[in-house]
């Protein structure tokens, strides 16, 4: 499913979009028709990510809730007003496609006719937005969304996207940074509150919100932390170090639209960046390591495939007893 930075770009481009404009919501397959008419024809004011998840608050009050899952996706188009990603979504469905403008934006008569199963349409002025396959998709109250935040961790996009917001004058830009350290500090309380394994852990929404199996596998080798590690075990200062490594890697990923967190020196210089030189241990199973001559392992641990380096993340020694 997409990780994290896939989502706060998903909010950038409602907010740049339909933010602040009135919207048509529809059903086009009819499984959200109630629920679509609750906000359609509102104006939605904010969208924003948290974790794996979207919100869009309207002007009644209302927020509509996604979660893309392993097959959600968003599709998008306009006229010359509009610019950025053409699609968004689950990396097993489509993955995300920059192309700017459409090609016949000069001729732009309102979105075409749906194709396949739109779950939601929405449609402003200079553009449109169709999602089809999510794991998640509803309309709450405040009540409701606060209780869908308050069940994740701190996230690692926090500052990127109060910088975001305050370029368009909607937050103060100061807020970022203290908003980050309030978000080390909490993902260094619930690292200390389990045993499991780090590399669990890190896939726990509740630890730390929209880490995925790459960013999981890619920050851990990058840090040098064996993933068997237990969560509790790991010490203050390797803990900071995780959590704004995480922070960078993830900001990178909003900005370039990509995962990609190998450094220029590790890289094959004979191959293209992305995605034969973007990662350290993500699906390189069998492959000498990048920074050692050790292979890549992998292991499904919790139903999900886990990668790291033997030889650089070298597991704990084992502590007996007395």
């Amino acid at each position: 499913m997409p990780e994290g930075h896939s989502l706060h770009r998903l909010a950038r481009q409602f907010d740049d979009v339909f933010g602040g404009q009135r919207v048509l919501v529809s059903s086009p397959q009819g499984r959200f028709s109630s629920d679509a008419e609750r906000i359609d024809g509102h104006q939605l004011e904010h969208a924003f990510a948290k974790g794996k998840q979207l919100f869009c608050r309207f002007s009644n009050d209302l927020y509509l809730r996604v979660h893309l899952g392993l097959y959600g996706a968003f599709s998008f188009g306009g006229d010359q007003h509009f610019t950025g990603a053409s699609s968004i979504g689950a990396p097993r469905k489509i993955g995300e496609s920059e192309t700017g403008t459409t090609s016949d934006a000069e001729s732009y008569n309102g979105p075409p006719a749906p194709v396949g199963a739109v779950r939601v349409r929405i449609v402003s002025e200079h553009g449109w937005a169709d999602l089809r396959g999510p794991t998640a998709c509803e309309v709450l109250d405040h009540d409701r969304v606060q209780a869908h935040l308050n069940k994740l961790g701190p996230d690692p996009l926090i500052g990127s996207a109060v910088r975001f917001r305050a370029a368009k004058g909607q937050a103060d830009i100061a807020d970022s940074e203290t908003l980050l350290e309030a978000g080390h500090k909490e993902f260094r309380a619930n690292l200390l509150k389990t045993k499991t394994p780090i590399g669990v852990a890190l896939m726990n929404q509740s630890v730390i919100s929209g880490v995925g199996n790459i960013y999981r596998a890619e920050a851990l080798f990058r840090n040098r932390i064996s993933p068997a590690l237990p969560a509790n075990e790991l010490s203050a200062q390797k803990t900071k170090k995780l959590w704004w490594d995480i922070v960078s890697v993830m900001e990178d990923g909003v900005r370039d639209g990509k995962i990609i967190t190998t450094l220029p020196e590790d890289r094959d210089p004979q191959g293209v960046i992305w995605p034969d030189n973007a990662y350290y241990v993500y699906q390189r199973q069998g492959m000498q390591c990048r920074k050692c001559s050790a292979r890549i392992s992998l292991a499904e641990v919790a139903a999900r495939k886990l990668y790291w380096c033997p030889r650089c993340q070298k597991r704990p020694r084992q502590r007996h007893s007395t």
